[in-house]
């Protein structure tokens, strides 16, 4: 027996409040549009030359790789959808990312992400430069003494020449930095300048980094956890500091030769984990978290150029685009219209589903994963039209099929989606696979094409099986379509069901046929019994 679709009217009403409920969402974070690539609304391009921090030497292929891994994860890890980062020269690093201010790629791909922690020994009102109008020679470079054993850092104490070199500093000088020397650094606001020992514990020690908001605190802070080793030492080192007056009780966390921060410490911090605070937003804290999780860049990178993107070309290119799509689209229409007539109604909803679907989701998407959508992922939603279509053409087949072997509509909706359904979903599955294993090994721009089909695949599942047979199974309970009536699509002439021929009657067969339906035949029958009756009576 055919199973039939249970409560249709409920399963479309039940999509149309998803849908609806996608839009309110869309509406809700003020979201109308995809976000686009960077071939359609333009970017930044930003070319970093490398070089040893020696300053000699070439550059190891090995380390140039490395650094392109590491500011490949520090895009992606904002979000960012569609970032490209390659090698080029032998030397130069190249990053192309939509939807990113300049100043914030810069910010976010030049930095080195040297982290260290280190003792105050003092803290004084930064000295603002005092512009001249005649120009002065550079300063010379700070006194810093010989490099300190990690032994005896917690030990080290200023030199009369490095007070006074502190004395003098002005924020704004470069002060080089190294891991083993004291160092000379302000803070972010350059309104402190801190004198800060050798290094205690350094970047190669975290293990991982974090950006959240502590319970019942109102502000961004940068979670960092060490590794073993890093525990023991941030412990014993907050434990010695702990006995200490002000300001040799403060450590400074100093990213870059800037302090982020500089508190005090009371007791020892055992469980290696420690907390950045200072004035960040959700953005600039997920920046430096995403900076220190991936680590420091093995190699010294000078911005060479930076370009902003024209999507220009891109723009007639969409428009293209745009145009084969509903070009594509219009031809879908007329030919199941031609092919199907008053079924047309089903193929020109089910689209509309279809397409209201696929924005909404590519809208959403591109403003919670940061996919952005580049003139591949339009390809892929053409030729997911098509796909759609198939599956329209292979139903409504199975249907005349069963029309033409006698059934009703009732029956042969039901029965042809049954047998229909199978195929539909193994050829999306196939396509769905090509879509996946596609994504996994495509680079770039390619991904896009990879993901717009694959999720236009999905879609096409969704709207054939909570719409388009629902539909269906509404529209054979109307007396337009279960009768057959002209353009409707499913006369039997359309169709291809040919009514039973029955042979001719002969003369006397013709006339007794004539004379049994005749209404004195059925009286003279019917007389003597009622006369029975009423004499009985």
């Amino acid at each position: 027996m055919a199973s039939r679709h249970p409560r249709p009217a409920r399963t479309l009403i039940v999509l149309a409040v998803v849908i609806a409920g996608l839009y309110g969402m869309m509406a809700a974070f003020q979201i109308w549009t995809p976000k686009l690539g960077l071939d359609l609304r333009g970017g930044t391009t930003i070319t970093l030359t490398a070089s040893n921090t020696t300053g000699q030497g070439s550059v190891d292929e090995n380390s140039l790789e490395q650094a392109r891994n590491i500011i490949e994860q520090r895009v992606n890890g904002l979000g960012v959808g569609e970032g490209e980062v390659t090698t080029a020269g032998g030397n130069q690093i190249i990053v192309s990312v939509p939807n990113v201010q300049q100043d914030e790629l810069v910010r976010l791909v030049g930095r080195t992400a040297v982290l260290s922690f280190r003792k105050v020994y003092d803290v004084q009102p930064a000295q603002a430069e005092q512009p001249s109008g005649l120009p002065t020679a550079p300063p010379a470079p700070p006194q810093l003494g010989e490099p300190v054993p990690v032994e005896q850092r917690m030990d080290w104490q200023p030199t009369p020449e490095i007070q006074s070199e502190f004395a003098g500093f002005t924020c704004g000088q470069d002060f080089p930095e190294e891991e083993a020397q004291p160092l000379i650094a302000c803070d972010q606001s350059g309104t402190q300048k801190l004198l800060l020992g050798p290094a205690l514990i350094n970047g190669d020690q975290l293990s991982d980094a974090s950006a959240g908001v502590p319970q019942n605190r109102f502000e961004w802070v940068v979670n960092l956890e060490f590794d073993n080793e890093g525990a023991t030492r941030f412990e014993e080192v907050t434990g010695q500091l702990a006995t200490q007056a002000d300001p040799q009780n403060r450590f400074a966390i100093v990213i870059d030769g800037v302090s982020i921060s500089a508190p005090s410490v009371d007791t020892a911090i055992p469980g290696g984990q420690a907390e950045i605070s200072g004035g960040f937003t959700q953005q600039t804290a997920t920046e430096l978290a995403n900076v220190l999780r991936y680590g420091a860049l093995p190699l010294a990178f000078e911005v060479s150029s930076v370009d902003n993107v024209s999507a220009t070309l891109g723009g007639e290119q969409l428009e293209a685009g745009i145009i084969a799509g509903i070009i594509g689209m219009v031809l879908v229409v007329a030919f199941c219209v031609a092919a199907y007539r008053g079924l047309g109604i089903v193929v020109v909803s089910s689209l509309v589903v279809a397409a209201a679907l696929t924005w909404a989701a590519l809208a959403l998407l591109g403003e919670a994963v940061g996919m952005a959508l580049n003139l591949p992922g339009i390809a892929g939603a053409i030729v997911a039209i098509g796909m759609t279509a198939d599956s329209f053409v292979i139903y409504f087949e199975r249907i005349r099929d069963e029309l033409r072997s006698g059934r009703s509509l009732r029956s042969a909706v039901e029965v042809g989606w049954h047998d229909s359904k199978r195929t539909i979903l193994i050829a999306d599955a196939v396509q769905l696979l090509s879509a996946v294993v596609l994504f996994a090994l495509a680079v770039g721009s390619v991904r896009g094409f990879a993901f717009t089909l694959g999720l236009t695949t999905l879609i096409d599942i969704v709207v054939v099986f909570w719409f388009t047979k629902p539909l269906m199974t509404l529209l054979a309970r109307t007396r337009f379509f279960s009768s057959g009536a002209r353009w409707s699509g499913l006369e039997p002439e359309h169709t291809g069901a040919r009514p039973v021929r029955r042979r001719p009657l002969t003369p006397a067969k013709a006339l007794a046929q004539s004379i049994a339906s005749s209404p004195r035949a059925r009286q003279g029958i019917a007389g003597p019994r009622t006369a029975r009756q009423a004499g009985e009576a």
